[in-house]
């Protein structure tokens, strides 16, 4: 039995395989599809745009699927005017859209999808269904309008601001507030943060932290951001960031551009303005109102006591004209008040004298019925001895000397023996 040649497997070359694949592909798919997918990377170079195109798992956000993809220069001339001039915004990372492609394989670059046409009202619906989502969310928190419903300070003038270091608008709203024609005056501080692309949400809740660590020193926060992308908005579109400002204690301005979007940032922030320096001008306004507030309430004050001043003039001219006759009628009523004591007086002064006059009777009768003499006369005597009246006998002693006085003369006498 001889021994057999070994047989050599049908087998391709690498060209021939591709190219195998390649013939396949074109039959499977002669005709366009619509495609949706979410942009992770865009990219010009010559004319052309190149992007690739992903799907991600729900579960764990990881890759299904992924795809290179282009769009021809003769392709691009067209879809990106147009699909910037229905979104308002360039094509760019992050975004959902619904492509026209045709897929292609090259035997030496490969799978690609070429994009023939870009349909915008789908990228506006997912970015809005996004928005709608995040507002959902907030709503079913109860936080959705927490920020909006907080008191503007009477006097906002301590004002944190968060925005890119070196920015144009950041410089357009200092130079704003500063230089206001009103001389009203603002303390104002940047808190720095990314104000565009994946870094935006992060650096924005950590400058609203650090604002947080010295929240008595602010009156309100304002979040700016000059000219740009409206693609750049993305970041603002976010959960974390929106519930970090619906929640922040202090009222929240936003100026970050772009009249025609509105982020959710926008959406549940105190007050949307326009841009930075809508933004200062917003803050003048609020001032220059309080300003005009207290000249009012000055001024009324001022006329209410102009007013009380004359009212108090007038009276007192009043009490003025009047005194002479209030002088006179006092001085008439005091005459007649000092006529009627003076009546009072002379009559008591009239009583008093006769009382006395009769008291005087009375005792000048008391007296000329003690005199001695009229007792004398009418046939007493006072006996002396040593000079003292003798009113009893055991005031005597044998010998004695006596003086008796009589009304016709005084008898000596001596007292003898018993």
């Amino acid at each position: 039995m001889s021994r057999s040649e070994p047989s050599t497997p049908r087998h391709y070359t690498l060209s021939q395989l591709t190219g195998l694949v390649r013939s396949v592909l074109d039959e499977a798919f002669r005709e366009q599809l619509w495609l949706v997918a979410e942009v992770s990377e865009v990219r010009e170079a010559g004319r052309h745009c190149y992007l690739e195109f992903v799907e991600k798992r729900a579960r764990d956000g990881g890759f299904a699927a992924r795809a290179s993809a282009h769009i021809w220069s003769n392709r691009w001339n067209f879809i990106q005017p147009m699909f910037e001039r229905a979104t308002g915004q360039r094509l760019a990372a992050g975004m959902k859209v619904l492509a026209c492609v045709q897929p292609e394989f090259h035997e030496v670059y490969g799978f690609a999808l070429n994009v023939l046409d870009l349909d915008p009202s789908y990228t506006l619906g997912e970015q809005a269904r996004l928005r709608l989502e995040i507002l959902r969310a907030l709503q079913e928190a109860g936080i959705a309008t927490l920020n909006k419903d907080l008191p503007l300070p009477r006097l906002t003038r301590r004002i944190a601001v968060i925005s890119a270091a070196g920015a144009a608008g950041y410089q357009d709203f200092c130079r704003q507030l500063d230089d206001n024609v009103y001389g009203l005056a603002f303390r104002h501080r940047l808190f720095e943060a990314v104000m565009q692309g994946e870094k935006t949400e992060p650096t924005i809740i950590a400058a609203l932290d650090r604002i947080a660590d010295e929240l008595d020193q602010w009156d309100a926060v304002c979040i700016i951001r000059g000219g740009g992308a409206t693609s750049d908005l993305a970041g603002f579109d976010t959960l974390a960031l929106a519930e970090h400002v619906a929640q922040f204690p202090l009222p929240v301005i936003t100026g970050i551009g772009h009249e025609r979007d509105d982020t959710v940032l926008d959406l549940i922030s105190h007050h949307r303005v326009k841009t930075p320096t809508a933004a200062a001008e917003f803050f003048i306004a609020h001032q220059k109102a309080e300003l005009d507030t207290v000249d009012e309430l000055a001024a009324r004050l001022v006329g209410s006591i102009s007013t009380q001043l004359l009212r108090e003039r007038q009276r007192i001219d009043r009490i003025t004209a009047s005194l002479p006759r209030l002088a006179l009628l006092l001085t008439s009523r005091q005459s007649a008040a000092i006529g009627q004591l003076a009546l009072r007086l002379r009559h008591v002064a009239l009583r008093t004298l006769a009382l006395e006059q009769q008291r005087l009777g009375l005792m000048e009768q008391t007296v000329k019925a003690s005199d001695p003499g009229r007792l004398l006369r009418l046939g007493f005597s006072i006996t002396r001895a040593d000079g003292r009246a003798v009113t009893s006998p055991e005031q005597l002693r044998p010998g004695q000397r006596l003086e008796t006085t009589l009304a016709g003369g005084v008898v000596t006498s001596e007292v003898l023996p018993s």
